[in-house]
């Protein structure tokens, strides 16, 4: 579903990703774990070219990431042709980036109606789905100020849902979350996976990597340290930086 060959991305002079290779099976929960500044957040940016990569190929379900290839070069895509591919990808971020004077199943409906020109009552009865689902039917009407943080992020993960996506990326969920509020998060996401959502999940929650992961990719400094199964990284790291790192997060 995914596949990163020598990806790196610069800001200035801050070499950020410095060429990351790695794939991503379709059905998979694929965990993404690190110290802060490692580059997670920044590659599932690039992912969906929120931000674009400065070498290296993405390709989302077999397609190059804002590109298009002819010949030996590759060439930008028009900024309408990467919101339209755009819409294959769902992305949750820590903050929940509601729109604030719109209900929660406004929030829901508003992509799929003014990116896809959907009919309202189609759009409303596939919200009112997708509100049930993250367990927020009863809070259809409310604003996102009336609204915990878990349930704005449940919201969230609904109105991504709306676009019915391919793919489903998460940057650190439940980091902006009281402790208290993160199992109902992180629920969703389990349902999600059984559901075979192809899910990228950057993430500090080492427990659901373990419970609900296929496979793990510890970074640092912008490059893939270690990978493998979430259990063998978590229980066996093999790399004295993953052991290093492990070593203060669980």
């Amino acid at each position: 579903m995914v596949k990163a060959e020598g990806v790196h991305k610069s800001f200035g002079a801050a070499h950020i990703l410095k060429g990351i290779d790695l794939e991503v099976a379709p059905r998979e929960v694929f965990c993404l774990v690190g110290p802060s500044g490692s580059g997670k957040s920044t590659f599932l940016r690039c992912i969906n070219h929120l931000e674009k990569v400065n070498a290296g190929r993405l390709s989302v379900d077999g397609e190059l990431v804002g590109y298009r290839q002819r010949g030996d070069k590759l060439y930008e895509l028009k900024d309408s042709e990467v919101a339209r591919k755009r819409r294959d990808i769902g992305m949750v971020f820590q903050r929940f980036n509601l729109f604030p004077h719109m209900t929660a199943i406004e929030n829901v409906m508003e992509a799929p109606v003014q990116v896809r020109g959907e009919a309202r009552a189609v759009a409303r009865a596939r919200a009112e789905k997708l509100l049930d689902r993250v367990g927020l039917a009863d809070k259809a009407g409310n604003y996102p100020s009336q609204l915990s943080g878990g349930q704005q992020q449940r919201v969230a993960i609904a109105r991504a849902l709306a676009m019915e996506p391919k793919l489903m990326l998460f940057d650190e969920p439940t980091s902006a979350l009281d402790p208290e509020l993160v199992g109902d998060v992180l629920d969703v996401m389990r349902g999600l996976a059984e559901d075979g959502m192809t899910m990228i999940v950057v993430t500090h929650e080492m427990g659901f990597a373990r419970e609900v992961g296929d496979a793990l990719v510890f970074m640092d400094d912008g490059v893939v340290v270690e990978s493998g199964h979430p259990r063998e990284v978590l229980t066996n790291p093999q790399h004295d930086r993953t052991k290093s790192f492990l070593s203060k997060v669980l």
